[in-house]
């Protein structure tokens, strides 16, 4: 165990370093940048994924051993977890890309992640792919990491897995959806609680209040090189686990969760959502506005360009564009 205690441990290459880390970034609404996102309009999860990371014309995972975390919280089946063929299909994207290795991490819960793996089929689709799997839960104790952040809402810190915190790449894929017990939407910057010790979830169910806000602070101690949110159907009440579903046929790309997060919730109100949803403007959500005082990404929803390589996709950015303005 390492506790930080106002430090951020950086993992680089297997070794530890400590970085002087004050737990309050410049916000972002100091500066002054554009985060581009990339939209498709499809129901086709291959070319969904291949074409929307193609359109943000980068790759990170080149040469590069990955990390990739999916949303295994349980296994109820898509929306409710990552869908099997984004899985896949993101999984080939990446070894076309060059990415040295593939791995994947998770940690579930309340179900154990064991359980989730073998209801999802992740040791058979891991075998035929060539990909590692981490069952984070497995991990011992010296493979958790304590962080504790200054000016952050949690008592005294939590522990996140060492995997993370070395990896060379982290690629993220979330669902879209609403969360009912207090999270009130989850998309990439919610699936990072899956990167923390089951230690420390009872601290985070029971603070109502600050939940929002340190589901955010999560988000601190590392930045994932890519987040393919796949967003053909939603939960647009309920989840995190069932709900109420409407289908949005997208799929969206970037590399800012801010960002990815309020498209997200643009989708979710143009495709009609509850009121915790509607009823707040999306820059005014807790993990969003908590994430742009941290300075994890954009600040403005003016400063979102959403990129699409299609009539259809470019007609729903425009759509989408003029909620996220709007809020």
């Amino acid at each position: 165990m390492i506790n930080t205690s106002g430090l951020l441990l950086s993992m680089v290459a297997g070794r530890s370093e400590t970085a002087a880390y004050s737990g309050e970034r410049t916000s972002s609404v100091n500066r002054v940048f554009t985060s581009k996102t990339a939209l498709i309009k499809t129901s086709d999860r291959a070319v969904g994924v291949r074409k929307s990371i193609d359109l943000l014309g980068i790759n990170p995972v080149k040469g590069r051993q990955v990390l990739l975390k999916p949303n295994f919280n349980t296994a109820d089946a898509y929306p409710g977890s990552t869908h099997n063929d984004t899985l896949i299909n993101l999984i080939k994207q990446l070894k076309e890309m060059g990415a040295k290795a593939v791995t994947i991490g998770e940690r579930s819960g309340p179900p154990a992640t064991a359980k989730v793996m073998k209801e999802k089929g992740v040791s058979e689709i891991c075998r035929e792919h060539g990909v590692k799997l981490i069952d984070f839960e497995d991990l011992p104790e010296d493979q958790w990491v304590k962080v504790k952040p200054e000016k952050s809402h949690w008592n005294d810190g939590f522990y996140v897995a060492r995997p993370v915190l070395d990896a060379e790449c982290v690629v993220s894929t979330c669902c879209l959806k609403t969360h009912g017990y207090g999270g009130v939407f989850t998309m990439s910057l919610k699936l990072s609680v899956g990167v923390v010790h089951k230690r420390n979830m009872s601290e985070l169910h029971s603070s109502f209040r600050s939940m929002r806000k340190m589901i955010a602070e999560i988000n601190q101690v590392y930045s994932p090189s890519l987040i393919v949110l796949d967003a053909i159907e939603a939960f647009v009440d309920g989840g995190p686990m069932q709900g109420e579903r409407k289908r949005a046929d997208v799929i969206v790309a970037g590399t800012d969760r801010i960002a990815v997060d309020a498209v997200g919730l643009a989708i979710l109100k143009d495709l009609g959502s509850n009121e915790a949803v509607m009823g707040k403007k999306i820059f005014e959500q807790e993990q969003i506005s908590r994430a742009v005082e941290l300075g994890l990404g954009v600040g403005r929803p003016e400063d979102i360009e959403i990129v699409t390589g299609d009539d259809a996709s470019r007609k729903y950015a425009e759509k989408l564009k003029g909620i996220l303005l709007q809020g």
